[in-house]
């Protein structure tokens, strides 16, 4: 009887380790999967370098702080692409902080705006001078309404981030 009880008392306390290891193991991979820190600040600024990235690639600020007018239409067309892209490469890595739907919105901008800037360019004879082509993008811009995908993507960036801060 004896080695009985001494045998289910050592069966019991092996169980009791075991149940007690088993908890801590758990408990510790758990807090180690748990963040130790907010990551909405680092969001939050993700949203207002979006916001900063869309007035910069709207097409009336971007025509009026690349506008060089002696260029050729060609060669303004040139900068205003390049400038477009090193703007969306400078902010790209801000994509990991925002939704794929926000992300998608600036992207959709930058592609349209490119568009715009080069179905515009080859409208104009090959003489034409930068100052026609900017001219020509800005009618074209001024003839779309109101809701322009400029201000489209603003109004969802904005709405991300008022959800976040709620």
């Amino acid at each position: 009887m004896n080695d009985y009880v001494i045998s289910l008392a050592l069966s019991a306390i092996a169980l009791l380790i075991s149940v007690v290891t088993f908890y801590l193991w758990n408990k510790s991979r758990n807090e180690k999967t748990e963040p130790k820190y907010s990551t909405q600040p680092l969001q939050l600024q993700a949203y207002e370098r979006l916001v900063v990235l869309t007035e910069r690639l709207s097409i009336p600020n971007l025509v009026s702080r690349v506008n060089q007018p002696d260029l050729s239409a060609r060669e303004m067309q040139l900068m205003l692409l390049e400038s477009i892209k090193q703007e969306f490469e400078y902010n790209s890595s801000q994509q990991i902080y925002v939704s794929p739907v926000a992300w998608q919105a600036v992207k959709s901008l930058k592609e349209q705006n490119m568009l715009i800037i080069n179905q515009v360019a080859q409208t104009l004879p090959d003489d034409a001078k930068g100052i026609d082509l900017n001219r020509r993008i800005m009618e074209v811009v001024m003839a779309q309404d109101k809701n322009a995908l400029h201000n489209i993507v603003l109004e969802a960036i904005n709405y991300e981030a008022r959800k976040m801060m709620k």
